[in-house]
């Protein structure tokens, strides 16, 4: 499943996948691994300078991350560029949900932060409740 969110026409895609070979359930290990694209659907160009996350497992414990770009790069993207990459998530619980921001810079040094969509981290372990 992808998820998507629009801001000040950057457009952050999502995509999460369980890793079952790196995740150990018995040992309350599970992992997953989240792509990343983000496209200047605008007109100005922008440069990513730091993330933010949010991850909630499923018994509602928060940790946040914050930091300087994302996987050492803080990318520049021209209207139409974009930017791809890959990053992972482990948790103590067999689901969860991450969602945060990006903090932008535009090239006359304005500073803005976009939205990444919330998107659900589920593994195949996970107990479905039906209401």
């Amino acid at each position: 499943m992808q998820y998507e969110k629009i801001t000040r026409g950057i457009a952050v895609r999502v995509q999460p996948f369980y890793l079952e070979d790196q995740s150990t359930p018995e040992e309350g290990h599970y992992v997953w691994a989240y792509r990343v694209r983000i496209e200047n659907k605008g007109d100005e160009t922008v440069q990513l300078r730091t993330r933010y996350w949010r991850i909630t497992d499923a018994r509602g414990r928060i940790q946040e991350v914050r930091g300087p770009g994302v996987v050492g790069e803080q990318p520049v993207l021209k209207p139409g560029e974009m930017f791809e990459y890959t990053s992972g998530c482990p948790l103590p619980t067999s689901s969860g949900f991450m969602v945060g921001s990006y903090q932008m810079e535009s090239a006359d040094g304005e500073t803005f932060d976009i939205a990444i969509p919330a998107f659900s981290l589920d593994s195949p372990d996970q107990v479905i409740r039906l209401n």
